[in-house]
């Protein structure tokens, strides 16, 4: 082997420890420092506003900065209200109905029982006694392992609901510090925005300056265009659900079109926490041309979002299709429902790196060439 493909070699492996030791450094240091990450982004977003306060409201960039966190504040608080007053609403009309609905649900299921399952254990209790002893000592051995795997499944289940209470407690202060440290940080940020952009650019040197604005650039494009990607799919979503629930005749449909359309953005429930557990009860309760309604209407909602969601990603994003296609699967196997975004991203954040030609000056350096 030649000197040159020995330096090239150390050149690679060198490469490949500093991605993995900054990967590492990065997610460690995300852990200790998520609140002013959390600051850093919510600063980006509204520095936007905030120079247009400053700029034509011809106010102190920290006057612009508090405006611009307390309209924020506005609109988050007043959609928590009428989220909050909707489901209110909701609920007081929940509660006139579902003990009505309670007591069909009730008598179906003492039918079902009276017309099915005594009728069957009566056929299994003669099926059972005509069995010779060992096949009656087998079948109960298995009845006892089944019912002991079920007992410790739920006493396992219970025991780690029972443990995790303190830890669901102690995140409401944990939360708070965190809203306090992210607001106070994001309005130092805000303030500094321009002294501390400039700060960082005299320490990176040239290069890495050029391919920093321009990755930078392109992550904002991607940024604001997954933003407006998840709430066109989330309003698509709202439009088919609300239209459904209009046909169906459920009263209430705006409403439950809205939180079905929110619950959307949770990447591992979807509407399927809604839309599950309602067609389970309108089945049990023997409601079943309404459930098969409901079943339908979330089959167009799933599958519409499966066919729209890489196309309405690759348009505003800017990726190829058929490449979003691929970053949703790989995302999806390798880290389930969260890869649906995940994937995405790291597709925007490779594309803007091998826009900045940052691949390829990896590349030379690992060769020995120098970069232009």
């Amino acid at each position: 082997m030649s000197k040159h493909h020995l330096y090239s070699i150390l050149r690679f492996l060198f490469v490949i420890a500093v991605i993995v030791i900054g990967a590492m450094s990065l997610y460690y240091i995300s852990t200790i420092t998520y609140p002013f990450i959390i600051a850093f982004f919510i600063a980006f977003m509204i520095n936007p506003f905030v120079n247009y306060l400053e700029q034509k409201g011809k106010m102190p960039r920290a006057l612009a900065v508090i405006l611009a966190l307390l309209f924020l504040f506005a609109i988050v608080a007043g959609l928590l209200t009428l989220l909050i007053a909707e489901i209110v609403s909701g609920t007081q009309y929940l509660a006139n109905v579902v003990p009505h609905h309670f007591q069909k649900l009730v008598v179906y299921i003492e039918d079902f029982f009276a017309s099915q399952i005594i009728p069957l254990s009566n056929q299994l209790a003669i099926i059972f006694k005509d069995l010779d002893a060992s096949q009656q000592d087998t079948i109960m051995n298995n009845i006892q392992s089944v019912g002991t795997k079920i007992a410790t499944t739920v006493g396992k289940f219970i025991q780690d609901l029972l443990e995790n209470i303190p830890n669901l407690l102690s995140w409401f202060p944990n939360a708070a510090t965190v809203i306090v440290f992210s607001l106070l940080a994001t309005f130092f940020i805000s303030k500094d925005w321009y002294r501390l952009s400039g700060a960082v650019q005299k320490i990176l040197p040239n290069k890495a300056k050029t391919s920093g604005k321009t990755v930078f650039i392109d992550l904002k494009k991607a940024l604001v265009g997954f933003v407006k990607a998840q709430a066109t799919l989330i309003s698509i979503t709202t439009v088919i659900v609300l239209i459904g629930l209009l046909l169906l005749g459920v009263d209430y449909a705006i409403t439950i079109a809205l939180i079905i359309g929110i619950v959307d953005i949770l990447p591992y429930l979807g509407t399927g926490a809604v839309f599950v557990p309602w067609i389970i009860y309108s089945a049990l309760s023997g409601n079943i041309p309404f459930a098969i309604g409901l079943g339908v209407l979330y089959i167009i909602v799933l599958v519409q979002r499966q066919i729209m969601e890489p196309k309405i990603l690759s348009s505003t994003i800017g990726l190829d299709p058929l490449a979003t296609l691929i970053a949703l699967f790989v995302g999806f196997k390798l880290i389930g429902f969260l890869g649906l975004i995940v994937g995405p991203v790291v597709l925007v954040i490779i594309r803007a790196l091998h826009g900045a030609n940052v691949f390829r000056d990896l590349w030379q350096f690992i060769i020995g060439k120098p970069t232009s």
